[in-house]
């Protein structure tokens, strides 16, 4: 399911399937898109941060066009301690990596993988960041 912010409407909760992974898109040649994705930050319930977050930073091949400092996005991604992915859609072979690493993202946050939890996964990220 896509939202283009948060929060989400309250009229549709009941309909609503449980949320396992929230992956905010930041557009790097947008600054209204880090903007949105800060605003909407605030309305995530601090628990989701344990692992079921990411942010995926799109446009990262047109450094030419970037309107945004990677440096600023790297430093949400610690503030919040989640993980944050650099792509170009624009090419195939990238495209479907990425997609295929969300996919065990999600899997994972979803207690698909036995032995595997989301903060474990997270922590075993953010030790291999930090070497």
């Amino acid at each position: 399911h896509l939202a283009t912010s948060l929060p989400l409407p309250s009229e549709r909760d009941h309909l609503r399937p449980r949320i396992d992974l929230i992956v905010f898109m930041i557009d790097i040649k947008s600054k209204y898109s880090l903007k949105n994705v800060e605003a909407s930050l605030a309305y995530v319930d601090a628990r989701f941060f344990l692992g079921k977050v990411c942010f995926l930073v799109t446009g990262v091949g047109r450094v030419n066009y970037c309107s945004i400092e990677t440096n600023a996005i790297c430093q949400l991604g610690e503030a919040y301690r989640s993980p944050v992915l650099f792509c170009e859609l624009e090419l195939e072979g990238i495209r479907v990596a990425t997609a295929q690493r969300l996919l065990r993202m999600l899997q994972i946050c979803a207690g698909h993988i036995p032995g595997v939890s989301a903060l474990f996964f997270v922590s075993l990220m953010r030790n291999s960041d930090d070497d």
